[in-house]
């Protein structure tokens, strides 16, 4: 049937409208065909080459060197030494265990090494290099490159490993390094990549760990063609790293040498502070241990030796040891009754020997007392019992804010493990800290350095610094940063009348070089070399009244961890002070008889710059200071001493 000619024209503008949107259709998918084609090869085309490229190039880090560490005379005191090692990779090695099998018999490896090795293995990916064994002979090294057919996955390296050439001398002050530990890397929120890399090892304790971003540097970078199977092709170029920062320290490695040979194996501290610039000249602990044993992987023989003596070798006594500072407080004491104005400087106090207060006595040192005594008096012969009185008078408030000002009771921020705050006793403090209300006996115990009062002897050397001085002295440890000079530590003036520093430093004198003085026997008579200083002896234990009835037990009667801590502080010279120093001797007895002898000798070598002469010592005491000086172990900074090197 004939269609009219108005269902013709229907049927054509329905065919229209159907061709138009089937094109439409079609142009759509071509745009959107043509701007995905524009997108996988025009934008992402980099990202595309990059995933192709990773099928056969790799990129590994490249360590960077480590920063060297000098002393203040530029001696190396930690540097980097080639370390031959072997490393073994996983995906090309196969079974890691047969692979260490067949290594072994051309190694010697024992059974903890290769242990390890399989453990760090696991925890890789398979073409992470792990190493088996670092520090290797050149034989062994040599051994395993000419049999590298036999040994897939395995291979030599050459790297570089931390040594310690002065040992033990500076192992509380630089510390040492070790492979980075789960700990080290939970305590990170964006580790360093380096961080990754197994045995990759990082600062642990004392300079190295408190200036570890200065001297790890930043990672270099290698892009090396890889086989389908993984192994090596070739290296396509090479962006070395930034190496670490060199650091050079305040300390000077001749006296450091000399603080530990005289310290020798008692269980002691000194610091020996620079007086224009507060530069840390020397700070040593004793005993010390060898830091090049833990870089190497220290043995549980070795290790436990150190732990289990009470000498306590790993600790840094000299700022993380805190102790009560006995009479070398009576300089704080004293100087907080001068500046509240109770006291002047003739006035006396009476000492029949002790004290009373309520139904309880605090006694002095000397049973019999010492009669009427001024300030000057009191610090030569160290009468307790004046400050036991004048300590009533100014208070403990102002005596703990006189502490502070000298740099007692205070954080200062040395770039060195745990650094003590010690402890400046306050009425609000025990009231935090116990609940308690202060107590005039707890004032009278406080005032001699006693009771709750607690400093270390870097402290200790601060103070000493800020009598001699009249400034905020401030201990500096670095000296430089590649090259460039770090702030000086001498300090502003400080909020003390001159003339009564002036006091405190004749005081201190009069205890050193007259004739009644407690540390007489450890003066100097070389001219324009006298020191001024000031003993201490702090109780470990409490004197009970029968024991005083009955007398009161000699040091040497009681076991070594009951006995009195030694203590001496000084500067000198006396008339134009240079150096200010602390001593402390754990359990030694008497400050004048232990203490004051081990200052004078550090003190003459920081002054002299070499071993003291005779002529500097008494007449009396001249031989036996010429003997004991001749037969330190002591050794010179510029020679390459291994320390306790391992293998090459």
């Amino acid at each position: 049937m004939k269609r009219s000619q108005r269902e013709a024209e229907e049927s054509n503008r329905r065919i229209g409208r159907r061709t138009l949107i089937m094109g439409g259709a079609q142009a759509l998918f071509a745009g959107v065909l043509a701007l995905r084609m524009r997108q996988l090869q025009v934008t992402q085309a980099a990202e595309f080459r990059l995933l192709a490229e990773e099928n056969r190039i790799n990129i590994r880090l490249i360590p960077p060197a480590r920063g060297i560490l000098y002393d203040r005379q530029g001696h190396v005191i930690a540097e980097n030494d080639q370390n031959y090692r072997i490393v073994i990779v996983r995906e090309d090695a196969g079974d890691p265990e047969q692979a260490l099998a067949r290594l072994t018999r051309l190694v010697q490896l024992d059974d903890e090494t290769v242990e390890r090795a399989l453990k760090e293995i696991r925890r890789h990916s398979p073409f992470v290099p792990v190493t088996i064994a670092d520090r290797m002979r050149w034989e062994e090294v040599a051994s395993v490159a000419v049999n590298a057919p036999v040994l897939p996955g395995i291979a030599p390296e050459v790297g570089q490993s931390r040594h310690y050439p002065m040992g033990p001398d500076f192992a509380h002050i630089v510390g040492y390094v070790g492979p980075v530990s789960d700990y080290d890397l939970s305590k990170l929120e964006d580790p360093d990549p380096l961080l990754q890399i197994p045995r990759f090892q990082i600062g642990k304790t004392g300079v190295e760990a408190k200036e570890e971003e200065l001297l790890r540097g930043k990672a270099g970078t290698r892009r090396i063609e890889v086989n389908a199977a993984g192994r090596v092709i070739r290296e396509l170029d090479r962006i070395d790293g930034q190496p670490g920062s060199d650091l050079q320290l305040t300390i000077d490695a001749g006296l450091q040498n000399f603080m530990q040979a005289r310290l020798g194996e008692e269980s002691a501290a000194a610091v020996v502070l620079d007086l224009q610039h507060g530069d840390v000249l020397g700070i040593a602990s004793s005993p010390s241990f060898d830091p090049n044993k833990f870089v190497q992987g220290i043995s549980v023989a070795d290790y436990r030796a150190l732990t289990e003596t009470p000498f306590r070798p790993l600790s840094n006594k000299a700022v993380q040891g805190a102790y009560p500072p006995g009479s070398t407080f009576k300089l704080v004491t004293a100087l907080a009754a001068l500046e509240a104005g109770v006291i002047t400087p003739d006035e006396t106090v009476w000492c029949p020997g002790f004290l009373k207060l309520g139904d309880r006595r605090f006694h002095c040192w000397r049973r019999g007392g010492h009669g009427h005594v001024n300030l000057t008096e009191s610090l030569q012969q160290s009468c307790d019992v004046y400050y036991y009185d004048i300590g009533q008078r100014v208070g403990i408030d102002n005596i703990a804010a006189m502490a502070r000002k000298l740099g007692l009771g205070v954080h200062h921020d040395l770039p060195l493990s745990a650094v003590g705050e010690g402890l400046a006793p306050d009425r609000a403090w025990k009231r935090a800290r116990y609940g308690q209300d202060w107590q005039v006996g707890d004032t009278l115990n406080a005032s001699i350095g006693q009771g709750y009062v607690l400093a270390t002897p870097l402290q200790l050397a601060v103070m000493s610094a800020r009598i001699a001085t009249g400034r905020a002295v401030t201990p500096r440890l670095l000296r430089s940063i590649d090259g460039l000079e770090q702030p000086s530590g001498a300090g502003a003036p400080l909020d003390i009348k001159p003339v009564n520093l002036e006091r405190i430093r004749k005081g201190m004198d009069a205890v050193v070089n007259s004739r009644r003085g407690t540390g007489r026997r450890s003066r100097v008579v070389a001219e324009g070399m006298a020191m001024a200083g000031k003993t201490g002896t702090s109780q470990v234990r409490n004197i009970t009244a029968a024991e005083r009835a009955a007398g009161v037990f000699r040091n040497e009667d009681l076991p070594w961890e009951r006995r009195d801590h030694a203590l001496f502080v000084a500067f000198a010279p006396v008339e134009a002070p240079r150096v200010a120093i602390a001593v402390v001797v754990e359990h030694g007895g008497g400050g004048s008889a232990v203490a004051a002898p081990i200052a004078r000798d550090l003190t003459l070598r920081a002054l002299y710059g070499r071993v003291p002469p005779g002529d500097a010592y008494p007449e009396s005491d001249r031989w036996e200071a010429e003997r004991r000086l001749r037969d330190l172990p002591l050794r010179d900074p510029g020679s390459r001493s291994s320390g306790g090197r391992g293998r090459a």
